[in-house]
């Protein structure tokens, strides 16, 4: 029961703090743009509680289930500066969250790889579980960035196709996304039916870490 206990908290932290990034950026990039709206909401922050959502932050996590999302950043394209087109805007607005959490991938992968070096005195015991941790870490950012570039609604990536997508494929867009919420559950159900649209990019990613494991046990 502790063991269970810690495991979630150990996933939990960096899932939050992940989250919490995802949604700074987002919220960041749309104020440097010129759109103040989520920063006069106080989103423009690194603190976890501005930006959790009852069942994607609280709800699923506590239940066992290791995914999950934080409350939408608003964006007001309107407001973005003159010398930024509101299509642009919103695809940079956007694309920030998924981009955040691939830089964040970038880091942990970075120091799985030199923590052995900078940190040669850690006990047997300490670094293994340092590098576990960043490891998931790796992982839980390239899932929410390849899960939130679907171009589906709610999604990031429908809001980047929704400002590329050219006025005569307007209509059709629309119907599309009248679809989102039916197509988005469809997508969560599809690992209970054995299908998982994210399973390769996840093995990649797996087997990067494990090939940088594999070379530290060489070296050592």
């Amino acid at each position: 029961m502790e063991r269970d206990l810690l495991d979630r908290i150990t996933w939990y932290i960096p899932l939050l703090l992940s989250l919490t990034v995802h949604e700074w950026a987002h919220a960041w990039t749309a104020w440097k743009l010129g759109d103040d709206t989520a920063r006069m909401l106080g989103r423009v922050s690194l603190n976890p509680i501005v930006h959790i959502d009852p069942v994607g932050t609280l709800l699923l996590p506590l239940i066992g289930i290791p995914f999950g999302w934080a409350r939408p950043v608003p964006i007001n394209p309107v407001r973005f500066r003159h010398s930024v087109s509101m299509p642009l805007g919103v695809v940079l607005t956007a694309a920030a969250g998924p981009i955040s959490n691939i830089l964040i991938g970038m880091v942990c992968v970075l120091l799985v790889v030199s923590l052995p070096i900078i940190w040669p005195t850690a006990a047997a015991e300490t670094l293994p579980a340092v590098i576990e941790l960043l490891s998931f870490t790796t992982m839980i950012n390239v899932l929410l960035a390849l899960f939130n570039m679907i171009p589906i609604p709610p999604l990031d990536g429908s809001r980047i196709v929704e400002s590329l997508v050219p006025q005569g494929w307007r209509s059709l867009w629309n119907q599309f996304c009248s679809l989102g919420p039916f197509l988005l559950v469809g997508i969560l159900l599809l690992p209970f039916a054995g299908i998982n649209l994210l399973e390769r990019p996840m093995q990649w990613v797996v087997h990067l870490l494990n090939s940088v494991s594999a070379m530290h046990s060489a070296g050592h």
